[in-house]
């Protein structure tokens, strides 16, 4: 793909299964999660699904935009199911193992701006068709599909400042209508995309 060239999910699916994900070692984080980014086609191009947390001090992304996903369970079969039995509980999206169009890298999750014991598998879905219906879950406050069109162009960027006590620190992040889309969800986004640019 081209720097200006749309992401299109099916070039995407090719990109993604030529090539060799990142596995993080569980010797470094033996804690597994998993999160689906869900893809449909726009009216405009390209949008995925995101969710903002619902505001509570048990969870360490509390408010905060995020996939749905979550921890692997033992009543997962691998992490992909984990994806996909998350997604239903947080938004109330049944999705199909055949839904899947590849993995990601993994990443080391953050909370706090300290690095935790765990790994985060981005798992791919493509979900064509008109909008489909969601019911949020008990850990989603709301529920949005994120254009990626403009955010590629530069037109969502901004800076976001993290503050815990008196330490601050600028980030990267997305602004789209009231939401702002920073952190490791912002991270992985980009870096999905700069997989399929590169391909």
């Amino acid at each position: 793909m081209s720097p200006t060239a749309p992401l299109r999910p099916e070039a995407l699916m090719r990109v993604l299964e030529g090539r060799q994900p990142r596995v993080i070692s569980r010797i470094i984080a033996p804690r597994r999660a998993a999160v689906a980014a869900v893809l449909r086609d726009g009216e405009s191009g390209v949008e995925v699904l995101l969710m903002q947390r619902v505001r509570r001090e048990s969870d360490r992304w509390s408010g905060q935009i995020s996939f749905p996903g979550g921890m692997a369970d033992a009543r997962d079969v691998d992490l992909l199911d984990t994806a996909i039995r998350e997604t239903q509980e947080e938004v109330g999206l049944v999705l199909d193992r055949s839904a899947s169009i590849g993995r990601s890298d993994d990443q080391v999750g953050i909370a706090a701006g300290k690095a935790l014991p765990m790994a985060i598998t981005p798992y791919v879905f493509h979900v064509p068709g008109a909008r489909p219906a969601l019911a949020l879950g008990p850990e989603a406050a709301r529920a949005f599909w994120l254009p990626l069109a403009p955010a590629l162009a530069g037109d969502l960027d901004g800076v976001h400042v993290w503050r815990k006590g008196l330490l601050h620190k600028e980030m990267p992040c997305w602004r789209y209508e009231e939401f702002v889309i920073w952190g490791l969800t912002h991270l992985m986004l980009r870096q999905l995309v700069d997989v399929a640019r590169r391909g």
